[in-house]
């Protein structure tokens, strides 16, 4: 037996147990609430939704971008408590969240811990993403270059530049239209006035997506991601967890899980798709659907990473849901909401949902475990039974992962007995 294939049965099965966010809001309001307190009610949340205290679990993987060393600690200590658990910090720009969850995953699957708590906060100023260190090498500044070198770069925020430079590059070789993108913006606000966790909950006509104010060339505000204060979690754990406490209920497999960096086609192809993430996003799904056995057809709910409406149509590429270049007939074809092949961002997606970097990841995984369960309330996906969840982070990396439930028999029965509700925020 090779290496590969021994490792490949000493690894443990890994289930989320248990969800929970804050609801996303505006940064610097009056009254605006600080990390610790976020990461009390997402935490806390997490906890009562699997039904366990914190002292069961044994290590905790906290995400945020903006911050000082060992915020996370200070996010749990006095709101979840002081356990002397391992508290791992991490940050990858606005895949954070995913990559605590891969982190906190990792360690389960290896049997390192039965019982691991991935947590995603951020506090953020308002206004366009900014550099927290300036007197040192910018992480993206070959990325940026490849932008220089291609469209020039203007005194507009930057990662409106990025993207729109990734979805100007898309009209010109595909003939990707305007439309097509506003079309998404439109979808995802339309899709988050039923999630009231998300900071905007109001529908608009495509063509106010398409007149409202500009931000940068052909993306106007209604397709942009807003800054946003908040923090989501999960609590991950092995079978053996599962089976203890028994959580085989509610519990949701991770069937597969892939982070992905970039590879030399970010830089060498002279390409703004590449150089935004599409080879990382594309190369993390094929490892996706090589190790679950599953494709796309199989697929019924989807969160994306739609930080600007033209990722979101590139993501369709990138995940296969259809051929490169054919994004744009995919939105024609309503494919990408309720009645067509997918259901993608019920949440509202970051359009529409809000972005606080560090939560995005978490709360991906919370709305995917939502529906799976059956507990999404008005933006229920009918019998959404395999969910798949993108989340990139420019720099980069991006994190794809496949989940189901782990345990169908007890899910039925659990529904039969009526203890199933729709999720509702506190």
């Amino acid at each position: 037996m090779s290496l590969s294939a021994s490792q490949s049965l000493l690894r443990n099965r890994v289930f989320v147990v248990g969800v929970g966010m804050t609801k996303f809001t505006k940064p610097g309001v009056e009254n605006a609430r600080d990390y610790p307190d976020l990461a009390k009610e997402a935490g806390q949340k997490a906890l009562a939704d699997a039904q366990i205290p914190y002292s069961a679990v044994e290590q905790a993987c906290i995400g945020y971008v903006y911050g000082d060393s060992t915020s996370g600690q200070r996010a749990i200590y006095h709101g979840l408590g002081l356990t002397g658990i391992p508290i791992i910090n991490v940050n990858n720009n606005c895949s954070t969240g995913s990559t605590a969850l891969f982190v906190a995953r990792q360690l389960v699957q290896g049997g390192l811990a039965d019982c691991v708590l991935a947590l995603g906060f951020e506090k953020m100023e308002k206004g366009p993403l900014a550099l927290s260190t300036p007197n040192r090498a910018n992480p993206v500044d070959k990325h940026l270059q490849v932008l220089i070198n291609k469209y020039g770069l203007s005194a507009h925020p930057i990662a409106p530049q990025m993207f729109g430079g990734a979805g100007k590059e898309h009209m010109e070789k595909y003939g990707t239209t305007l439309e097509h993108f506003a079309k998404i913006g439109w979808k995802n606000h339309k899709h988050s006035v039923n999630n009231p966790y998300s900071q905007f909950q109001k529908e608009y006509s495509l063509d106010e997506v398409m007149t409202s104010r500009k931000i940068f060339d052909f993306l106007t505000v209604l397709q942009c991601c807003p800054t946003s204060d908040g923090a989501a979690a999960a609590i991950l754990a092995s079978e053996a967890f599962v089976q203890k406490h028994d959580l085989k209920s509610k519990a949701v497999e991770i069937l597969a899980q892939e982070m992905v960096t970039d590879m030399p086609s970010s830089f060498e192809e002279k390409s703004i798709i590449k150089m935004v993430g599409f080879d990382m996003s594309k190369e993390a799904a094929r490892k996706c659907y090589e190790k679950s056995g599953l494709r796309p057809s199989d697929i019924d709910v989807i969160e994306l990473h739609d930080c600007f409406s033209s990722n979101e149509l590139i993501t369709y590429e990138a995940l296969g849901l259809c051929p490169e270049g054919q994004g744009g007939k995919l939105v024609e074809r309503g494919d990408n909401t309720y009645g067509g092949k997918w259901v993608i961002n019920p949440s509202g997606g970051l359009i529409s949902k809000g972005h606080p970097l560090g939560a995005t990841g978490l709360a991906q995984c919370a709305e995917l475990c939502w529906q799976l369960r059956g507990e999404a309330g008005k933006r229920q996906v009918p019998g959404a039974k395999v969910a798949l969840q993108h989340n990139l982070g420019l720099g980069g990396a991006a994190v794809v992962t496949l989940y189901k439930m782990g345990f169908p028999e007890a899910a039925r029965d659990w529904k039969l007995l009526g203890s199933q509700q729709p999720h509702q925020i506190n």
